[in-house]
């Protein structure tokens, strides 16, 4: 606890906020008062969590947490254009799937934070796959129980301790079928992580790239999509905001990791969906237009990545703008 109050004052006294200090005990005051409660009074997370708002608004306690570590100065919107698109059709009642990377716990935030100004439908109403690590890790619940969350088990950690193995395939189970009675519902939308975990550093090179996906995990999101009986679409996403919070080297099968926070641009940018029967037209062997199309998303999100990364870390800002990537802060 205290080492987390250390690093997150040093983070936003970073930012040079004349208020920092202030805005440091007030969030740190609530945040340490919140995770005090879920270690007393454990709190139990369902298959599909709807976040908390009342009587406590804990959607916007982590708002508010994660705001005074993002530099908004240096932080950038690929394609708001197609958000907009994205909430036009969620309007219609279809349903929307972002294939994402996972860069920090933070990425739900800086997703809501960087897009609560010009698309604050999206920004509230996400539903994210959740590995269990969110849910039962006691210095994330309280910052879990403000977002909706589809909770299942990573295959990472599927075998971590083999006599819960089974238990953990049961829950997977129902959190699908969560997943299959949303999306009948229309009007959603789903972000996944299909590389399971969250970015790390190449070890050699020390430069971050987005996780290869798992076709399969891509593929379960594609025919869920598919079967809702309401149009689906699926869009590439790419994240860069690891520098806030970033995680820690190498994989770890215990909870409880140790938190280093920063202040830092960010960035979210989206790309044009990508259409699974376009790909099988062109691929006609089904086991191959799945990779193919896993393939497509993946180098879409991608390319959008190190175009945020010329941006933020090579500081060209909006200059570092193509023909596929519009850059834009819409905060401004």
């Amino acid at each position: 606890m205290e080492e987390l109050y250390h690093n997150y004052r040093n983070a936003v006294l970073q930012s040079g906020n004349p208020k920092a200090e202030e805005i440091v005990l007030s969030n740190m005051a609530i945040a340490l008062d919140r995770i005090f409660m879920v270690v007393k009074d454990p709190f139990e997370f369902s298959p599909y969590h709807k976040a908390i708002r009342e009587p406590f608004d804990y959607y916007m306690f982590v708002q508010n947490y994660i705001r005074p570590l993002i530099d908004f100065r240096n932080s950038y919107v690929g394609n708001i254009s197609i958000f907009y698109e994205i909430e036009e059709k969620l309007q219609q009642g279809e349903n929307i799937i972002f294939i994402s990377n996972h860069q920090s716990e933070a990425d739900p935030a800086v997703i809501a934070l960087l897009l609560e100004a010009t698309n604050p439908h999206i920004a509230e109403n996400v539903n994210y796959v959740a590995g269990d690590r969110v849910v039962t890790d006691p210095l994330c619940k309280p910052f879990s129980m403000g977002r909706n969350l589809l909770c299942v088990y990573s295959k990472k950690h599927m075998h971590d301790v083999p006599e819960l193995t089974e238990m953990k395939k049961r829950s997977n189970t129902r959190s699908l079928k969560e997943m299959a009675l949303l999306l009948r519902g229309g009007s959603k939308i789903i972000w996944i992580a299909p590389s399971g975990g969250r970015d790390r550093p190449d070890p050699v090179t020390e430069q971050w790239h987005p996780a290869p996906f798992d076709a399969s995990a891509v593929d379960n999101m594609r025919r869920l999509t598919e079967h809702a009986g309401v149009p689906g679409h699926i869009y590439p996403l790419a994240i860069l905001c690891h520098d806030i919070m970033p995680p820690p080297p190498q994989v770890e099968k215990d909870i409880g990791e140790k938190r280093v926070i920063s202040f830092h641009g960010t960035g979210i940018s989206v790309a044009p969906k990508i259409n699974f029967r376009e790909i099988v037209d062109a691929c006609p062997d089904l086991e191959e237009a799945k990779v193919a199309f896993t393939q497509a998303l993946y180098e879409s999100v991608s390319e959008q990545y190190e175009v945020l990364k010329s941006a933020i870390h090579g500081k060209q800002g909006l200059k570092a703008s193509t023909p596929t990537v519009s850059l834009s802060q819409p905060w401004q």
